[in-house]
């Protein structure tokens, strides 16, 4: 079997181009957040198996790339029939953020406001915008139990991508709803307590197979079709631009508190935010995570088919590590699909500089003149600009044209005798 040169599926190569323009990204994601006073931590990209099937990850729970247990140990466990995967890839940061949180809390700032980049993993089914190992980058606040976390993320958020994308760029629309208003609704219309879960993670497929594809799955879970229909109803009848309060009142559920709380997250953000993102209430929104626990939380772009970020809150997680109850609250951004957007907007990837040097030098130049080059392309490293040297190419028309594409405008050609 020869060896394969493309990469395994899922996975792709990344080219120099294009690398310009993810750390770009990076660094804009990076000094946006430090901005509200974020800052950064980094965890293991491998987690205990117990951490990551806690039922804490809703579907993602399914997608993991297990790591086998090794040695006697695998044996064992394979004699006494047991889990042979002692650790696994982290399938987001949230979980290994609990984590660290529980094991580090003492010594950090309370409310801690954490950010978090790097790369996770899911066996999932590759398509454009979506991969099996992506880039995640996170921002969460830990110890506030109020709505001024929901405001201060919501805000750093939609101010951040506002600053990517830039002015003329695509319309950012924040969508905003609470999980306890939609465990209500699927109460009020006749599921149990115990069913609501099931419930909500066929609602959260809405936008993909519509109201009749969500009602045929309710029914082959074994719901009754009655209840599938009442249920659904209560979502069709919503209006565009429906608010929270009027919402519940057409439903007749939900607690007032969340309501009022919910509806000050909107009214807030959209003032902090004013046009450069739209804050609203979209009542069928439910992010699939198992652990979300009050407000979620999701950012569409005018004219693409996915979201390209999404959260909630999530105030139970981290006292299963820890013993003690800890709010928290967190956003996370889909990277690789903010880099597909941007490579479909610009139709071409950054340059590796604007005011580049190019020393071209000819074969059979003497030493002296080498040296010479190198010792000035080294005294313009030294004054911050970028500079390579390259040996002369037989098509040199062609070598000048691609380090001028490049960002190379200032190309000094050096001959072996002087012209």
């Amino acid at each position: 079997m020869g060896f394969k040169k493309i990469p395994v599926k899922g996975m792709c190569d990344i080219t120099p181009s294009e690398m310009r323009l993810r750390q770009k990204l990076l660094s804009d994601i990076r000094s946006s957040y430090a901005k509200f006073g974020f800052e950064e931590i980094e965890t293991p990209v491998m987690e205990h198996i117990e951490n990551l099937t806690s039922k804490q990850g809703g579907e993602n729970e399914k997608l993991i790339f297990k790591v086998m247990k090794r040695g006697a140990e695998l044996e064992r466990s394979k004699a006494s029939g047991k889990e042979l995967a002692d650790c696994g890839m982290r399938y987001d940061l949230t979980v290994p953020l609990a984590r660290f949180y529980a094991n580090n809390g003492a010594k950090l700032l309370s409310p801690f406001k954490a950010m978090q980049i790097g790369c996770v993993w899911r066996a999932d089914n590759p398509q454009k915008g979506r991969f099996r190992q992506f880039m995640q980058c996170d921002i969460d606040i830990l110890g506030d139990g109020t709505n001024f976390a929901e405001i201060e993320l919501i805000t750093a958020t939609a101010d951040m991508l506002a600053h990517i994308f830039g002015e003329g760029g695509p319309k950012l629309t924040v969508h905003v709803n609470d999980r306890r208003i939609l465990t209500a609704v699927a109460l009020k219309a006749g599921f149990s307590a115990e069913d609501t879960a099931s419930a909500l993670i066929s609602l959260d497929k809405l936008d993909k197979i519509g109201y009749g594809g969500v009602g045929e799955e309710l029914v082959n879970k074994g719901f009754c079709k009655e209840l599938a229909e009442r249920y659904l109803g209560i979502y069709k009848n919503c209006a565009d631009g429906i608010t929270c309060a009027e919402f519940c009142a057409s439903a007749g559920c939900g607690d007032k508190e969340v309501i009022d709380s919910l509806s000050e997250i909107i009214d807030c953000c959209s003032t902090a935010v004013g046009n450069k993102a739209l804050i609203t209430f979209d009542p069928s929104l439910v992010r699939g995570m198992g652990y979300y626990t009050g407000p979620i939380f999701e950012v569409t772009l005018e004219g693409f088919p996915f979201s390209v970020a999404g959260g909630g809150r999530y105030d139970e997680m981290i006292e299963k590590f820890s013993g003690v109850k800890t709010n928290a609250v967190g956003f996370s951004i889909g990277f690789e699909r903010i880099v597909t957007v941007l490579k479909d907007l610009r139709g071409q990837e950054m340059k590796l500089t604007e005011n580049g040097v190019a020393f071209i030098i000819e074969k059979g130049a003497s030493v002296q003149k080498k040296m010479s080059v190198f010792a000035e392309a080294q005294a313009l490293r030294a004054g911050g600009a970028v500079v390579t040297v390259q040996p002369m190419k037989k098509n040199l028309k062609f070598q000048i044209d691609e380090l001028i594409a490049n960002g190379y405008t200032d190309v000094r050609r050096i001959y072996a005798k002087e012209l």
